[in-house]
């Protein structure tokens, strides 16, 4: 099947949802980022909701519009820190508001090994943002407004990383300032991508679409081990950077629930033993809710439809990040 007629299929598969859902979400709108798998997340249960989030749960088009947001917002900063410009404006475009970006400029490499790994990982983001436009054609979103800044002490990074305690009020964090802190900012999205892809894996009915997650769960896993790796190896002769890795992992744990799955690149009981794979007891990486995600990107607790590195929210359906006390 051509990708056209894979495109057209999706689409009355999600007409045909959308028909029996339309009188729910007259009411609710957006609830459904907060269902997986039938459930409600937050709910102790019962016919009537269990019903209702069986009718809400995501088409293959919203999961695969959730997952192009995220690549906007990889292809863009990577774009900008290795080729110093962003996304050409033919892979904008899309259905929603299309979206500026806000900051973003060249890193001024010193380690000749992290440029190439900089330079590898961003021409493979950038891809990913084409395949998922090819695949979903006329589905597809456009780029929503992003805020990849990092001069700004009120800016994403500066938040997330005052979050994570490695600047204080009123300093900004700045991602393209030097090798380390380009990792450090790299850090924060590459293994929320990889648990986005499989925390969406299950929810995907299209095996054509899901054989294609599968492969960009492994790109993303690839790219977050490089990146892990080299944080590990430079903070063998600097600790405050393996300390700095640790700290944003312990922020986005902070954000997603309380259920404590987020890893740093070092031995929780042994810090001086490499973390490279964050997995679980049985070896496997661990998934997180688009709700969770967008907790993470948004940085926020709450439900909340934008915030963070998403300054006016992700386009599609699947846009409300978690309410977590």
């Amino acid at each position: 099947m051509t990708d056209t007629n894979l495109t057209m299929a999706l689409l009355e598969t999600r007409k045909e949802k959308l028909e029996q859902r339309r009188s729910f979400f007259k009411n609710v709108g957006g609830l459904s980022v907060g269902l997986v798998g039938g459930t409600f997340l937050s709910a102790c249960g019962g016919s009537v909701k269990d019903a209702v989030a069986q009718m809400a749960q995501p088409t293959d088009i919203d999961i695969l519009n959730f997952a192009l947001n995220l690549e906007y917002l990889e292809a863009q900063f990577y774009s900008f820190a290795v080729f110093g410009t962003g996304l050409a404006a033919n892979l904008l475009t899309g259905s929603g508001a299309q979206g500026a970006v806000t900051g973003g400029r060249q890193v001024m490499f010193r380690d000749p090994l992290v440029a190439q790994y900089a330079k590898e990982i961003a021409q493979d983001e950038i891809a990913h943002v084409g395949f998922l436009r090819a695949a979903l054609g006329t589905a597809a979103v456009a780029q929503p407004a992003l805020d990849i800044g990092g001069t700004d002490p009120n800016g994403a990074f500066s938040t997330a990383a005052r979050a994570a305690g490695l600047v204080g009020p009123g300093v900004a964090f700045d991602p393209y300032a030097s090798d380390e802190n380009f990792l450090l900012g790299a850090f924060i999205f590459e293994d929320v991508g990889v648990t986005a892809y499989k925390g969406a894996s299950p929810l995907i009915q299209n095996k054509t679409f899901l054989e294609a997650a599968a492969g960009i769960l492994a790109a993303e896993a690839y790219h977050a081990g490089l990146v892990r790796t080299v944080l590990y190896s430079k903070g063998l002769s600097t600790p405050a950077l393996r300390t700095a890795a640790t700290a944003i992992s312990d922020a986005r744990d902070s954000l997603d629930g309380s259920s404590d799955v987020d890893q740093g690149i070092v031995n929780a009981t042994d810090g001086t033993l490499s973390n490279i794979v964050p997995l679980d007891k049985d070896g496997i990486a661990f998934s997180r809710t688009p709700g969770d995600v967008l907790n993470i990107v948004y940085l926020s607790k709450e439900s909340v439809t934008m915030g963070g590195f998403f300054p006016r929210g992700a386009n599609g359906t699947l846009n409300m990040s978690s309410a977590y006390s």
